[in-house]
């Protein structure tokens, strides 16, 4: 039962991508010692926080863990980088086979709201000021996420424009080097500025206004954020625009 579920979630060819990033972890000795984990189960766990956004305190026992050790891998991991390698990683398959649209990027933001935490919060001015968050997302033309990012929820859309510029990872070509510019930039008009158009146009990138960021909401753990650490929420971010981008790479393949 428990196999066959993080199967589901973390599919071999998945898997196989995640593995060598993972840190070698040191379980703390408690007692006599702490039993080995399954790192695939674990793993398999924190997607399933993702995908179901069910709090880490009602994780089903089926993966084999327990929610404190899958909150500990999960923070563990945070700190090693591993989201924002694993989603390089993926990027890296789908460029070398010709699967990401570099004709324009696709910038967009929406505001979550934000139960616990104080880092990259702030009063969200569509929700009568409750504390919030905004997550941040450049995508290709098609809607694969290259960089993701999250600010306060009162934070102005522009300030995030250039760090997701510069976020995106430099990604395998199918032919000749690695690849980090768009030809165009698409956004809504929250991001408009004469200077950022200047900007843009320094780096050889036309800008374009509009809007798309609806693949965000198919992970619930991100339409409301419960992590106290913003790092926390963001790592959950990356984990999404991982597996996003692994969905397009198994559409590719099979």
């Amino acid at each position: 039962m428990a196999g066959d579920l993080s199967s589901r979630l973390v599919p071999d060819g998945l898997w196989v991508l995640v593995e060598p990033l993972l840190p070698e972890f040191t379980p703390r000795r408690q007692g006599g010692g702490t039993a080995p984990v399954d790192e695939r189960q674990a793993f398999a766990a924190v997607v399933y926080v993702l995908t179901s956004g069910c709090a880490w305190r009602m994780l089903p026992d089926t993966f084999g863990v327990s929610p404190a050790t899958a909150h500990r891998r999960f923070t563990a991991w945070t700190k090693a980088g591993v989201w924002r390698r694993l989603h390089r990683a993926v990027l890296d398959e789908l460029g070398a086979r010709g699967e990401i649209d570099w004709t324009s990027a696709i910038v967009d933001a929406a505001n979550v709201r934000a139960k616990k935490g104080a880092r990259l919060t702030g009063p969200n001015p569509v929700d009568r000021g409750k504390k919030g968050s905004k997550p941040h997302v450049l995508s290709d033309a098609q809607g694969l996420p290259l960089a993701v990012g999250v600010s306060g929820a009162n934070v102005h859309d522009t300030h995030a424009l250039r760090p997701l510029v510069r976020g995106i990872p430099p990604i395998r070509s199918r032919r000749g080097p690695r690849r980090r510019r768009p030809g165009k930039l698409r956004a809504d008009k929250a991001y408009h500025s004469i200077e950022h158009r200047r900007w843009l146009r320094s780096r050889c990138i036309a800008a374009r206004i509009e809007r798309t960021i609806s693949w965000l909401f198919g992970y619930r753990r991100l339409t409301v954020r419960y992590e106290r650490k913003g790092e926390h929420f963001l790592a959950f971010l990356g984990l999404a625009a991982a597996l996003t981008c692994y969905k397009r790479l198994t559409a590719v393949t099979t």
